[in-house]
């Protein structure tokens, strides 16, 4: 049933590379880096190919042989949970197990971290935080410029309110709208006897803001809400208040069709939304060779220098889409008040696993793609060093995801401390945010933020690469509960808390951000409303959205709850134990229906087909997928991961078989057809199973899936993309 691999090599293009110093580098990186990144630095070409191939080379083997440390270390755990067979688990003799090698690193005390240059969005700022694909320029347009959104557009265009969404205007849907809007002001900025719904005129006198509620003047409760204005005092054309540090633009237009039917010729209420973006070189991508690293380069470059420009059409009507510009307002004593138009933007590069053959070494070897993305995204960045539009503080901002354990973190700061030094930056210059989804770095979280102290600003849970870790580092445990009971697992419920808790320990608190993972259903709102609040309540100062709309909607929530009170109050808790961490969510006693079994086989199968059919077919690496019940959610390598362990687990353990899973690959293939029918760019996958690149990799990451080093999909989806490429 597999495809041959050894068509691979003869298939793949050959891309014309230039030797440069040990380099082979393909030649429109090479162009890339040379005509569009380094003019405009102080950098000389030559000197910064000669530096970044020595640092390269230095650098290399030493990702190599962490990359070889993971495989020993789980080859270790495997043969624990092997010679356990049949025994009763014992948790104090396995955690003793893994301190003996080293995978729990020695506590080497308290400290708190001492990251300086850091701006606002991040240290001190509690909101929403995108995450967007970066080989798509109106997609990252839009993503940056989601600091600013429309409340009254958020509440219409989605179920936050019941009732159709039809194409054309809802009066009645409108006037919905306004009194949820309404009520949001009304429980945020209480006006003291009185509502918002009642007010008739919005005016300023003595540099305080009064309202009209008939012929009675009533102000606002906390008067130290209103900070600013535009237009005439007496007729503002907004009204800017600002409550636990995000503002909120209330828009007054008599002439607007919405201004002219309300009481008060209130518009608009604009909010500000996605305070910080991360723009995403990984999971929500498929960059697999150097034209695709060089589109995202291109992209993030654009970002860095302000200049990004992409062609929207809309509503049959062209038109190109830019950057916003900053904000500007009249404060009530005369002053000029400027806030920032787009989100502070971090880039999230690739882990240390992936290679990239965009560049090859002097043995020959593909450059890991972790210091390659380091490299450029800095030196790309180098232009808002000077300009200093994303960053007002003269920092870059480094994403870095699957690293595991202290000594891979102290790696990514030896990365970027070369980096640094190649490109003439102070020590320190570029921050990092560890993304915490992976089990070794969880239980040495503390440690893991050492070894980055001075220049960490951001950790972040993230549920499904987490979970994937989980099934992965215990594969020989035992098999998975089903999928859905995980999120009720006390492991997960501890390290949600365990990250809190360890932030707070370490300093984060108006420093750092502490993080929470994505909403992965954009068109369910409502629920995300009533859900996500958990987020800012559990003590995270930002949490991830799949949307500009999403972004304004969860905004309102952190209103609501004051996240620094919040967190003053959690750091006296009782913290989480690492014992509740390394609870295995193993079953017991399988004892699941065969129908059950099918159920969950499915709907594992129906996530990695479709997602899996766009990123080989289209090289899309982050869409909506609707599921089993034919809700879309927001799919990226993190839920492949999920997915394809669990049922390669399941495999593993006899809970079914090699047939039965197969059979419901084929079937689901067809539902997953039949779900893209209307996208003309879509090669169905059935009947013809073995032409279908796509449907080949999804059965590989599922029969292959135990040997996946970490339970990564990036290998094979790699792997086949390149090889659907080279038949075009």
């Amino acid at each position: 049933m597999l495809l041959n691999y050894l068509i691979f090599d003869v298939l793949l293009p050959k891309m014309k590379k230039i030797s440069l110093n040990n380099l082979q580098i393909n030649e429109d990186l090479l162009q890339f880096v040379n005509e569009e990144a380094i003019p405009g630095t102080n950098l000389d070409i030559n000197n910064f190919w000669r530096d970044f191939d020595a640092a390269v080379h230095k650098l290399a083997p030493i990702n190599k042989k962490l990359l070889k440390k993971r495989d020993e270390i789980q080859k270790q755990i495997d043969e624990w949970h092997l010679s356990k067979k049949g025994s009763d688990f014992e948790k104090k003799e396995y955690i003793n197990f893994l301190n003996s090698i080293g995978y729990i690193a020695k506590n080497q005390g308290d400290f708190k971290i001492e990251t300086t240059n850091v701006d606002e969005e991040i240290s001190s700022i509690a909101g929403p935080q995108l995450v967007v694909p970066v080989d798509n320029a109106r997609y990252a347009l839009n993503a940056a410029n989601a600091r600013w959104g429309s409340l009254y557009d958020a509440v219409y265009g989605t179920d936050v309110i019941p009732g159709e969404i039809g194409k054309a205007y809802s009066e009645e849907r409108g006037k919905k709208v306004i009194k949820y809007v309404r009520e949001f002001l009304d429980d945020i900025f209480k006006i003291n006897d009185g509502s918002w719904k009642e007010v008739t005129k919005i005016q300023i006198k003595n540099s305080e803001l009064q309202f009209l509620v008939g012929d009675k003047l009533v102000f606002l409760e906390n008067k130290n809400h209103f900070i600013g204005f535009n237009g005439k005092k007496e007729s503002p054309s907004s009204v800017l208040l600002k409550n636990n540090k995000l503002h909120i633009d209330i828009i007054i237009d008599p002439n607007s069709s919405a201004g002219k039917s309300d009481k008060a010729n209130i518009s608009n209420v604009i909010v500000e939304s996605a305070v910080s973006t991360i723009v995403d070189n990984e999971d929500s991508v498929a960059a697999v060779d150097s034209s695709d690293k060089v589109k995202c380069y291109r992209n993030w470059l654009g970002l860095m220098k302000g200049n990004l420009e992409a062609e929207v059409i809309k509503n049959k009507k062209k038109f190109i889409r830019k950057l916003n510009s900053d904000r500007i307002y009249q404060s009530p004593d005369g002053s000029k008040i400027i806030l920032h138009g787009r989100a502070l933007l971090l880039n999230r590069n690739v882990g240390h696993l992936m290679t990239n053959p965009a560049i090859t070494l002097k043995d020959g070897t593909e450059i890991p793609e972790g210091i390659m993305d380091a490299f450029i995204s800095t030196l790309c960045a180098l232009h808002d060093f000077k300009n200093k539009k994303n960053s007002r503080t003269g920092s870059m901002y480094i994403v870095k995801p699957k690293m595991h354990g202290p000594d891979e973190v102290g790696f990514t700061n030896d990365i970027f401390e070369t980096v640094e030094k190649v490109l003439g930056l102070k020590k320190y210059s570029i921050k990092v945010g560890i993304m915490d989804e992976e089990r070794r770095t969880t239980v040495n979280l503390k440690e893991c933020i050492r070894k980055v102290k001075n220049r960490v600003v951001f950790i972040n849970t993230g549920f499904l690469d987490r979970t994937g870790d989980e099934m992965h580092t215990s594969f020989e445990s035992g098999p998975m509960i089903f999928k859905g009971e995980m999120k009720k697992s006390t492991w997960l419920n501890t390290y949600e808390n365990w990250n809190v808790d360890i932030g707070l320990e370490c300093g984060f608190s108006g420093k750092a951000q502490i993080g929470k993972g994505m909403w992965a259903m954009p068109d369910k709102m409502a629920d995300m409303m009533e859900q996500k609040i958990g987020h800012p309540k559990s003590g995270a100062n930002c949490a991830w959205v799949p949307s500009p709309t999403a972004a304004t909607l969860h905004a309102t929530h952190y209103h609501k709850i004051d996240v620094f009170k919040n967190q003053s109050e959690i750091v006296s808790r009782k913290k989480a134990k690492i014992e509740n961490i390394l609870e295995i969510p193993k079953a017991d006693r399988p004892n699941w229906s065969v129908e059950d079994i099918n159920k969950e086989l499915e709907n594992n199968a129906q996530g990695i087909l479709g997602y899996v059919v766009r990123w080989i077919d289209q090289g899309v690496g982050c869409s909506k997928v609707l599921d089993i019940k034919n809700v879309g959610l927001m799919e990226d390598r993190a839920t492949l991961r999920i997915s394809s362990q669990h049922m390669a687990n399941w495999l593993h353990h006899n809970i079914c078989t090699k047939d039965q899973v197969m059979k419901v690959m084929k079937k689901m293939a067809g539902i997953v057809d039949k779900q893209n029918s209307d996208d003309k760019n879509y090669k169905p996958m059935a009947p013809n199973f073995e032409r279908s690149i796509a449907f080949m990799t999804a059965c590989d990451l599922v029969f292959k899936g135990r040997e996946q080093p970490s339970g990564y999909t990036e290998p094979l989806l790699h792997k086949r993309r390149l090889e659907k490429k080279a038949i075009r």
